[in-house]
Parts: structure tokens; sequence; C-alpha cells
């Protein structure tokens, strides 16, 4: 199967229900059955030598997550959060992570025929991270494939991440790092 039918094949099993959140004024949606829960903000502990899209960890009810800040991972400018930022937290390649988001929009319900696949922008444009563009409301949604979006790499670095302790440094080596 090429990879244009192997795509085809996901896009047309891709219909179901999405939520919808917003990055830099556009809506994008990710797999219901991806999504753990919506949480408001909460302080974010930074964790040295990760990469700047990984914004740290949080305790969620004892556990620590690791928090991914999205507009960076896509290379847009850092937004200050405010009343209505909050963390979408995930299940991606095994691992629970938190994304960043502007805000939440809703969860709809995109049929299969109302999803087409992700435009082709040039082989120096990897675009493997959409799922495929939905269209509901009159408007198109991104519909992004999490575990593409967060890759291995990311996944490795957010293991990490989780894995870290407040107590292995130092505040002095934290903050040198």
């Amino acid at each position: 199967m090429s990879r244009a039918e192997t795509v085809e094949v996901a896009a047309a099993e891709a219909g179901g229900k999405f939520l919808t959140f917003f990055l830099a004024g556009e809506e994008y949606g990710l797999e219901i059955l991806k999504v753990q829960e919506i949480i408001g903000m909460m302080p974010i502990t930074p964790v040295p030598r990760t990469p700047s899209h990984i914004r740290g960890v949080v305790n969620l009810r004892g556990k620590v997550i690791p928090v991914v800040d999205l507009r960076l991972k896509f290379g847009m400018s850092f937004k200050e959060q405010n009343d209505e930022t909050c963390i979408i937290v995930v299940q991606a390649n095994e691992v629970q992570t938190g994304i960043v988001v502007d805000s939440v929009s809703e969860v709809l319900d995109i049929p299969p025929q109302a999803i087409e696949d992700a435009p082709s922008f040039g082989s120096s444009v990897n675009s493997d991270y959409i799922l495929g563009i939905g269209k509901a409301e009159g408007k198109v949604k991104l519909l992004l494939d999490i575990d593409k979006v967060l890759t291995t790499e990311d996944a490795a670095d957010l293991s990490a991440a989780s894995t870290w302790t407040a107590g292995s440094e130092s505040e002095e080596e934290r903050l040198a790092a």
C-alpha cells in the first residue's frame, strides 16, 4: 500500500468525535479517545535541559505529568497565559502528557466524509502530524494525530522529564541549566 493510500485509509477511518481548541486564532482538533481530561493552568515546574517547547512538569493528583506548549512545538510565538489558557491531558506514544493550548472550543462529531486528506506542501514540509482537514459548521479544522505531533523523540524527553525530581539537582544547578 502506498503512502497516499495509507493516508486515505486513515482519513476515511478518522471520522468521529474530536475535541477542538485554539492556537493563535486557528482551530485544531484531537481525537477525543486520546484526551484524558482538560485542566486549568497550574504551576509548571521547569525541567533543565529539555527542549524549549517542553514547559516542564505538573503534579496532577500525585502523578507527575510532563507539559508541552503546543504553540512552541509548532514554531508559533509564546503567549502569556490568560483565563482561557488550559492544559489538555492526552495519552500519546504511551506517555501521559499535558499540552498547553490557548483555549478549548467544543467536542465535534465529524463524519468521515467531512474529513479530507492533509494537503501536500512538497517534500520539504512534513505534514504527517495532520490526520486530516475536518469540515464542520462551515469552517475547517486541522485534525492532529497527537502521536505524530509528539514524536518518539519527544516521548523520550517527556518520559525523562516526568521522572525528574526536584531533589536531583541543587537550585543553583537548575537555574544554571
